[in-house]
């Protein structure tokens, strides 16, 4: 066990030693279907770490419209730009360690982000999309000028026929989605081309739940980067509980195991130093001054913000202690 794990743990134990908690209900809401960025939850689930410190914890998978649970996680991105029109969430635990983010594309025509200009990209619709892929094809020395589609199928069909030039993926799963399947993908890192590393997806609590319930939040955090580190030192076990607590994945286990290889390789999920669950403060403030400055931070009221916010308040780690 590492000096992480023998941290995390130690927490759990005094948790579990303190007053019992009630049986406290906590919601988490997922922004995706269950997949190995989440592992750590499940396994926590699975080797009953938060009912041992007193939680009944409901994890809930995406479903559009949804409303955000007492956590919820976040495409760190995503994250920045609700934030920035008026979400009162804080981040309280950075589930990916360096970007998993990636630009991928299949032309034999593109050899780097300059021959991107005056193609076409398949998105999703978001305010930063648009940030990311015009400073890697500028930082190539290119001219960022292409036509954006918002495409109601598959960007990864759309990409293959030739109907777009290119569009954003996760390594980590459909990066490896396209590996298994043997199809010709290929990609460029954000940080590769000017963009900031970043946490990529991040675990965040309301405001009003966080001042309210703190001992809970304490306590949820806490067996959650257990489950996490548990996951790191036994990914197969991990594997399993994933996929056991959404069968859905039983059909896709070559993914779900190659997935959580790559995370592990790749110390997407734990640094180098072992370190799991901790914001790194220069990734959060470069990135949040990069969509500032790229004028992707967008209120309430539909303007691109005027005023750099501090975006030391959008985290914390405080919970980790």
């Amino acid at each position: 066990m590492t000096v992480l794990n023998l941290s995390a743990a130690a927490a759990v134990l005094a948790l579990v030693s303190a007053p019992a908690l009630a049986a406290e209900p906590v919601s988490v809401t997922l922004d995706w279907t269950p997949n190995t960025n989440f592992v750590g939850l499940y396994v926590a689930q699975a080797l009953g770490l938060y009912e041992a410190v007193g939680l009944d914890v409901e994890i809930t998978p995406f479903a559009f419209g949804q409303e955000a649970g007492d956590f919820a996680m976040y495409g760190v991105l995503d994250f920045y730009t609700a934030k920035a029109a008026g979400h009162d969430a804080v981040g309280v635990f950075a589930v990916i360690q360096t970007e998993t983010g990636r630009l991928a594309y299949s032309s034999d025509a593109i050899s780097s982000p300059r021959d991107l200009a005056g193609g076409v990209y398949g998105g999703f619709g978001t305010t930063w999309e648009k940030a990311i892929i015009d400073t890697m094809i500028a930082h190539d020395k290119g001219e960022p000028v292409y036509e954006s589609v918002t495409l109601d199928g598959s960007v990864y069909d759309a990409l293959r026929s030739g109907e777009i030039d290119f569009t954003l993926e996760v390594v980590t799963w459909q990066g490896v989605e396209n590996e298994l399947a043997g199809h010709q993908i290929e990609t460029f890192r954000y940080a590769d081309y000017g963009v900031p590393d970043q946490h990529t997806i991040i675990l965040a609590a309301d405001e009003a739940f966080l001042e309210g319930r703190p001992e809970v939040a304490q306590a949820f955090i806490a067996a959650t980067r257990e489950g996490y580190a548990h996951a790191v030192e036994n990914s197969e076990a991990a594997v399993e509980m994933l996929i056991e607590a959404a069968p859905e994945l039983a059909e896709q286990a070559d993914l779900v195991r190659r997935s959580m290889e790559v995370m592990i390789e790749g110390n997407y999920l734990a640094r180098e130093d072992g370190t799991i669950g901790a914001f790194d403060d220069s990734l959060m403030i470069e990135l949040g001054n990069f969509l500032f400055e790229a004028g992707a931070m967008i209120g309430a009221d539909g303007v691109p913000l005027a005023k750099k916010p501090d975006f030391s308040t959008y985290y914390t780690n405080r919970y980790l202690d």
